[in-house]
């Protein structure tokens, strides 16, 4: 295919396309942002595979730990790939970038793109790692995906963002026509629970983890993390006593489990990570959540507390996973990369400004001009650097 002209086109709000330039600039920038910048020590990792590391913060991960450490990584992830005259989506040009980058800086990078949760995609990443990295020593979990087959049972399980018990009705961005509205949310069910659980809870984790272990793949003292999100009371009926947070519930319980089969196999660890509230393509699809995204940066930056997914994952790595001295847990054995958006103060302001916001005042009350951009540039758009008016080279590989 020729270079072509690549304009944002959307389904309502969501991008339906993705800028192969744009998204390259977005991974160079992070790239610039985090080399050189974690100290080497005994515990830096060596061999990172990580399980969703296309977007966000699973590729915010990859970048820190080959960039910041020195690490070979593998990336596993599911991203259609370019079509003729359709462009790919942004996270195999993410990807693409990430290959490019490493190739140009000496570093290993080898990706998998395909369905994670299925058996295949597991042998052949266990395969990849035997031929190509040897044992790792550091699994991180960030898969983010709507349904899941289980290949065991043959079972397809959709995950649903409901609450559970009761209806639970508050404000939110109807975000196509950019009203403040109520919503209200009727509870989940049983199967829709279940079904979440499924989906986003710890099982395909443990399968990955179990599969790793009888292959011989993890080194000696290997650790492995899985991404979650707690948040503030506001979202509490949506996220944390919402079928997510049962999904979160068993993560966590899940955790446990893999802990202390890591630390009687190889003396290695297992943990969740509480992260803080970002902009990702499935935040934005949660009621109640993009009104909160509009808020809280705009506080955040104020106070000189705002992360994005890279500025949390090189804490993660410089604070916890490299630091000489013991990891800090709290009282359930998770690490809290949320703490500054849950400072008392951060939340003090979000609650004063929630009940004010309306249609009329929502650009000037709160960042949603913010929340826009940096949605859209998730997908490479509305990205310094760029000129959209000159073709791009659409048909990339890695």
């Amino acid at each position: 295919m020729p270079p072509q002209i690549v304009k944002r086109r959307s389904r309502g709000f969501i991008c339906v396309n993705a800028h192969p330039e744009g998204c390259g600039k977005n991974v160079e920038r992070w790239v610039d942002a985090v080399r050189g910048k974690i100290s080497a020590g005994p515990a830096v990792p060596k061999n990172v595979l990580v399980i969703g590391a296309s977007t966000g913060y699973g590729l915010a991960s990859r970048i820190a730990a080959a960039w910041g450490c020195g690490a070979k990584t593998l990336g596993v992830f599911f991203e259609r790939p370019p079509e003729g005259d359709k462009v790919a989506t942004a996270g195999y040009y993410n990807t693409v970038a990430l290959h490019a980058l490493a190739k140009r800086d000496g570093l290993f990078a080898a990706s998998i793109n395909g369905d994670a949760f299925s058996d295949d995609i597991k042998r052949v990443t266990a395969e990849a790692l035997r031929t190509q990295m040897g044992p790792v020593d550091l699994v991180i979990y960030s898969l983010a995906s709507p349904k899941r087959t289980d290949p065991r049972t043959g079972a397809v399980h959709n995950s649903v963002l409901k609450p559970v018990g009761q209806a639970y009705t508050n404000r939110t961005i109807e975000l196509d026509t950019e009203k403040v509205v109520n919503v209200t949310l009727q509870p989940a069910n049983e199967n829709e629970i279940a079904d979440t659980v499924a989906v986003m809870g710890g099982d395909d984790w443990r399968r990955w983890m179990e599969l790793l272990l009888q292959e011989n793949l993890l080194a000696k003292g290997a650790r492995t993390l899985a991404y979650s999100y707690i948040g503030p009371e506001i979202t509490w009926p949506i996220y944390r006593d919402g079928t997510i947070g049962q999904a979160k519930k068993d993560l966590e319980r899940v955790a446990g489990d893999l802990d202390a089969m890591l630390a009687n196999k190889l003396g290695g660890n297992a943990w969740v990570s509480v992260n803080k509230a970002v902009v990702t393509q499935a935040s934005a699809a949660i009621p109640v959540v993009p009104l909160y995204l509009s808020l809280l940066p705009m506080i955040m930056k104020k106070k000189n507390l705002e992360e994005g997914p890279l500025e949390q994952m090189l804490r993660m790595f410089t604070d916890f996973l490299c630091a000489s001295q013991p990891i800090k847990l709290d009282k359930s054995r998770r690490l809290r990369l949320d703490d500054r958006e849950m400072r008392t103060d951060v939340q003090a302001e979000v609650a004063a400004l929630w009940p004010q916001v309306a249609t009329e005042n929502l650009r000037t009350i709160t960042d949603f001009a913010g929340f826009q951009r940096e949605f859209r540039g998730l997908f490479g758009f509305e990205v310094e650097g760029v000129d959209y008016e000159q073709p791009t080279e659409t048909d990339l590989k890695w």
